[in-house]
């Protein structure tokens, strides 16, 4: 489910009878890319990884690129799993079975309303609650300065000596922080910041984004980066308040939006300084 949505994913986990594999489940579903992450996933690997040996193998390099991408999100969330299991979530692991209930013919209607109602608007709303606020931060981030820099800049310049030991800068760190409400942003706020525009922007065409990344000084590593990033990083705002809600608890919501961040920088770390050491 959560390569779907994130949130979604969250919620299916209530199959899970163990309280404790519930946890682990639930905290580790965010390694997976949902829709809003594999859009960024897929035109860095395009623009990037595909060009690399040129070619009729520009599509072919572009799509294994992505492929590895996931499995490195399915490695990370067994060996996370794995981790939590031995240490802060200790327990005897349990047999999981699931009862099929007897077959009966499905009444559309129902089952489109009930659906509509009770998961699609409770997510929806979630999502309108954290975006709104949201948005009038990103506004004020782009058009309000400090001297002669904006907001996005002078914070940007504040995170750039960290951002560039993972491999990235301050601006596409800032991007993944403003990006909170929905992964679907990171890219339109990364753009708006780099062209100091007052509001986020789409480019015409994928060369002229390439262009813009460039001139800014990306590489194949930047993007590579990016895209490690972008693939562990914290939960969406959403994805935050289901889990809140799921497990009745502030101290997991916070765990759930810190470990990932601490993984995405581990790994960016080492495969920017290992880029370093033999390159």
């Amino acid at each position: 489910m959560g390569f779907g949505c994130n949130a979604a994913g969250v919620i299916a986990a209530r199959i899970i009878e163990s309280p404790r594999e519930k946890l682990i489940a639930i905290l580790t579903n965010n390694f997976v890319p949902c829709n809003g992450r594999f859009p960024t996933l897929i035109i860095l690997a395009s623009l990037f990884m595909g060009s690399i040996l040129g070619g009729v193998y520009n599509s072919f390099i572009a799509a294994a690129v992505v492929v590895a991408l996931v499995l490195v999100g399915i490695a990370v969330t067994l060996f996370i799993s794995w981790l939590l299991s031995k240490t802060l979530l200790k327990g005897v692991p349990s047999s999981f079975s699931l009862e099929l209930p007897p077959y009966r013919k499905p009444k559309i209607k129902e089952v489109l309303l009930r659906s509509f109602i009770d998961h699609t608007l409770f997510v929806l709303w979630r999502a309108i609650v954290v975006a709104a606020p949201a948005g009038l931060i990103v506004w004020i981030f782009a058009n309000m300065s400090i001297g002669e820099l904006s907001l996005i800049q002078y914070v940007a310049n504040i995170l750039d000596p960290f951002a560039l030991l993972i491999g990235l800068d301050g601006i596409i760190l800032l991007a993944f922080i403003l990006g909170l409400p929905a992964n679907e942003i990171v890219l339109p706020i990364l753009v708006m910041s780099y062209l100091s525009a007052g509001a986020m922007l789409e480019p015409s065409s994928s060369e002229s984004l390439k262009t813009i990344l460039v001139d800014n000084g990306w590489t194949w590593v930047t993007a590579l980066s990016t895209m490690l990033f972008s693939l562990l990083h914290f939960p969406c705002g959403t994805t935050l308040l289901t889990i809140k809600k799921e497990t009745d608890s502030l101290k997991w919501t916070i765990f759930a939006g810190l470990m990932p961040l601490a993984v995405a920088v581990v790994v960016c770390f080492l495969f920017t300084q290992s880029i370093n050491l033999f390159f």
